[in-house]
């Protein structure tokens, strides 16, 4: 055997997996068709974080006045907006090349499939093949953008989230097609650099899978920026003839023609289980994904999955978690399997949402009896004098024993804050301990605590 732990995929649960395998002594080889660290590195996560701080910079300058500060009108130079954002992802990639030789992980460059049991092909990028064995082998190859019939992307006018973060020129307006997080963190970056953004979701809310208090004010902050939303509704077609786009959107009030530069689709991803040999080898799929066990072990021995491409939320620190526990269980360790439910959700526009657990409908439906406590950052002192007032923070707990069921915060950094409510869920803490753990002042986080007393009928500053 060639390697103890052969990794297909580089992003954040491959590169991940096989580090931590390194760290467990295993010798771990990657295979990655592209960049290391994946399109979480490269087009995801990351420059997309840059392009957002891009536009929050933009806007404080077009509000410098309302602390007391005098800027002169600034512009958006967009292709030094886009060469930022494509610099700083070139620079994680690099931390993940120190990475791979620090743990002495050999990185194969090519496109790998499982050949065998035991055996991954690489095609290397001069048509030849290699074959190498391994007794493990780690498929996580992650996820594109999804495409629907009636609104095939040709790179230009219909495009991904890829297309969107390198246009050549930026666009006078756009439709985006979906409202969860990749569609509305564009809307937003779009629309506050200065393009006329329509945004076109098919369900009632935006971000729906939200708490539905959550969705409700996201919905009425966005419109206030000027982005148009339009819910319930469909793109029936996009005639692309013109020198833009006619989207045709069905409505409940019957249809309407939007005009556009671009439209972006955001309607979520599909896995890359094409081409890795899973049919040859008889590995067990439904519905997209790779059918595994609470220890990604799928129906074929020494073959595993992870990240997108399986059960669970298709988010980074998921795959991450995902691969530390799929090789430790490979190492003869005794991890955890990872409790889904307490997976925090996080959509960077600005104000920021996050959250985790149940909502309170959900949480409802489990049959649970609940207190529920809420706290506006309209009544936070960290908040009025970041100028940053808008959204609040809400808290789900079960009436009968306090368990923390929930959290869904909308606000300046609330993706920073749901960390506290993750930890405070894993160690099972109730309602009360949150109360009577002392939070900094002033601190945007004081509203976590705030909330909590809120639900007990405890609160301070309301």
């Amino acid at each position: 055997m060639d390697y103890d732990l052969i990794v297909i995929g580089s992003g954040p649960g491959g590169y991940v997996a096989a580090i931590r395998a390194s760290q467990l002594g295993l010798k771990t080889a990657i295979v990655e068709k592209e960049s290391l660290g994946g399109i979480c590195l490269n087009w995801g996560c990351i420059p997309t974080k840059a392009l957002l701080k891009s536009a929050q910079v933009f806007e404080y300058l077009n509000h410098a006045a309302d602390y007391g500060i005098k800027v002169d009108g600034g512009e958006v130079d967009f292709e030094a907006v886009v060469k930022r954002s494509r610099g700083v992802a070139d620079g994680m990639s690099k931390g993940v090349q120190f990475l791979m030789k620090k743990n002495k992980i050999d990185v194969i460059i090519g496109y790998g499939s499982l050949k065998s049991k035991g055996t991954v092909s690489v095609k290397i990028s001069d048509g030849t093949t290699k074959d190498f064995t391994a007794k493990n082998i780690i498929l996580a190859t992650g996820g594109r953008s999804r495409e629907l019939p009636n609104l095939k992307q040709d790179g230009k006018k219909v495009i991904g989230y890829r297309q969107a973060m390198i246009l050549p020129k930026q666009p006078k307006s756009m439709v985006v097609v979906g409202s969860g997080a990749i569609g509305i963190e564009f809307a937003y970056f779009y629309n506050a650099i200065g393009t006329k953004v329509t945004v076109v979701e098919f369900l009632d809310n935006i971000v729906p899978l939200e708490d539905e208090e959550i969705s409700k004010g996201l919905l009425r902050i966005l419109k206030k920026q000027g982005i148009n939303i339009m819910t319930g509704s469909t793109v029936e077609s996009v005639d692309t003839n013109g020198e833009g786009c006619r989207v045709n959107v069905k409505t409940a009030n019957g249809n309407q023609v939007l005009e556009a530069d671009v439209v972006l689709s955001a309607i979520g991803i599909s896995t890359n289980i094409e081409g890795i040999g899973l049919e040859e080898n008889g590995v067990k799929t439904d519905k997209g994904k790779v059918l595994v066990d609470d220890f990604y072990k799928t129906n074929i021995d020494g073959v595993y999955a992870i990240g997108d491409i399986v059960k669970g939320q298709a988010l980074a620190h998921v795959a991450s978690a995902e691969g530390i526990i799929c090789v430790e269980k490979i190492a003869g360790q005794n991890p955890e399997p990872l409790n889904y439910n307490n997976i925090p959700g996080c959509t960077y526009c600005s104000p920021e949402v996050a959250s985790v657990g149940y909502t309170e409908k959900a949480a409802k439906e489990a049959g649970y009896e609940v207190k529920v406590g809420k706290f506006p950052f309209s009544a936070s002192g960290k908040a009025s004098a970041a100028g940053a007032k808008d959204g609040f923070v809400k808290l789900i707990f079960d009436a009968k024993y306090g368990e923390f069921l929930g959290a869904h915060m909308l606000g300046l950094n609330v993706t920073e804050m749901i960390a506290e409510v993750v930890t405070a869920r894993k160690l099972e803490t109730t309602g009360h301990e949150i109360i009577k753990s002392v939070h900094p002042h002033p601190t945007m986080s004081e509203a976590v605590m705030e909330a909590a007393a809120d639900a007990y009928g405890e609160v301070i500053h309301l």
